[in-house]
């Protein structure tokens, strides 16, 4: 631990960017040799005057203070020296430092991960896309990595978690400042079933600059990158540019001519990117490199996946409006039968919190603040929870944020 204090001290440096640190490293080896050195030392260094004055700097006060934050909220930090460091991201010439984790571990050079990006204010056409998208290629395998703050890039990740497939949301700002507020169910969501990573540290606004930044990280991380619908400018273009520069795959949904969200992603597929109707069009390009992961047909067919999503939009029209829990329970005891779960199976299926909240459910629907009330849990942990038993088809989300149990456990 007392030598990560150096790694965000080299990372923290105001002006030296990922690209100086870099420098600097490679000239130092370690962050605490480079912390230790003399003004003089830094001379020889291809450095502006102010970076170097930024590393004459030697107080430890925020990084400590980054170190308590990280541990106050549970996030792993991964250092460029360390063994399970993405080397794909060793390889670009400008990699982070340090990154901050949340949720899972993965050993992103194992997977077959794809990013998967487009407009902030996409039109329904990209919303349906964006997500099937991501519906598919989590059920076809892939890891799928995107942003979670709006747009495209979250209809991406909720189609992923619907197919219950692992996801990895790269973000820019701290995992701790949710942008926009209303998606921080999101951030439980991708918590719980994948992971949260970024190069800034907790408490760190989501700055407009810092999303050209965060974009070289999430298609470094990535294999290949879909552009699903964008302007020919924009972030969806620079993280494209990145792809390009890193040697990833380019794949593109074409749209309509007339279609102006479609002209980006029409010019990517003219100047080489990959047209995709689906989503065994991409994992197509890898299955032979992954075949472990990676299923050779995909078991959602754009038909399957289109019925699927229609079906769980169907469920939620049919839903009783929220506010009227004693008509809802009456007419959840009228309805077909829950499954019922052995008590000796039960531990094998769920963690002691799953269980906890399928208990408190097995009267009714309830909201998380009530099972938070009624067993005591943590707020962060019952979310989890909730987002862990959707994905196996035991709790379902009503109106309202109100959770239902779609199986009973014996007594």
């Amino acid at each position: 631990m007392s030598a990560l204090k150096y790694w965000i001290w080299l990372a923290s440096r105001k002006g030296l960017g990922p690209a100086g640190a870099l420098t600097v490293l490679d000239y130092f080896v370690t962050p605490e040799r480079a912390y230790y050195a003399g003004q003089e030392e830094y001379e020889p260094l291809p450095l502006w005057p102010s970076q170097r004055r930024a590393l004459a700097d030697k107080s430890l006060d925020q990084a400590e203070k980054i170190l308590g934050d990280c541990e106050r909220l549970g996030l792993r930090i991964m250092t460029f020296q360390d063994a399970d460091y993405p080397q794909r991201l060793r390889a670009l010439a400008d990699p982070p430092m340090v990154l901050y984790l949340r949720g899972r571990t993965f050993h992103f050079d194992e997977e077959a991960a794809i990013g998967v990006v487009g407009a902030r204010e996409p039109t329904p056409y990209g919303k349906k896309w964006a997500e099937r998208f991501g519906l598919e290629l989590a059920s076809g395998g892939a890891l799928v990595v995107s942003g979670v703050a709006q747009g495209l890039d979250t209809c991406a990740i909720r189609g992923a978690l619907k197919a219950g497939g692992p996801v990895v949301s790269v973000l820019a700002g701290g995992v701790d400042v949710p942008y926009p507020r209303e998606s921080r169910y999101l951030y439980e969501d991708v918590a719980a079933a994948g992971a949260l990573v970024t190069e800034y540290p907790p408490g760190t606004l989501n700055l407009g600059s810092h999303y050209l930044q965060r974009n070289r990280i999430l298609t470094g991380l990535c294999l290949g990158l879909l552009a699903v619908e964008c302007r020919p400018f924009g972030g969806t273009m620079d993280s494209a540019k990145h792809a390009l520069d890193q040697d990833r795959d380019l794949f593109a949904v074409p749209g309509a001519l007339d279609a102006p969200m479609s002209e980006g992603t029409n010019l990517l597929i003219q100047r080489g990117a990959k047209l995709v109707t689906c989503g065994r069009d991409i994992l197509e390009e890898y299955w032979d490199r992954f075949p472990e992961k990676l299923k050779r047909s995909a078991p959602l067919t754009p038909e399957a996946a289109r019925a699927r999503l229609e079906d769980l939009d169907r469920q939620r029209e049919e839903r009783p409006a929220p506010g009227l829990e004693q008509k809802q329970e009456t007419a959840q005891a009228a309805g077909p039968a829950r499954e019922l779960v052995p008590r000796g199976e039960q531990k094998d299926r769920f963690t002691d919190d799953e269980l906890a909240l399928l208990a408190a459910l097995g009267a009714g629907e309830r909201s998380a603040d009530q099972l938070v009330d009624l067993t005591q849990i943590p707020a962060k942990r019952v979310l989890s929870a909730l987002t862990m038993l959707q994905i196996q088809g035991a709790v379902e989300e009503r109106p309202g944020r109100r959770f239902s149990a779609l199986v009973e456990l014996e007594e």
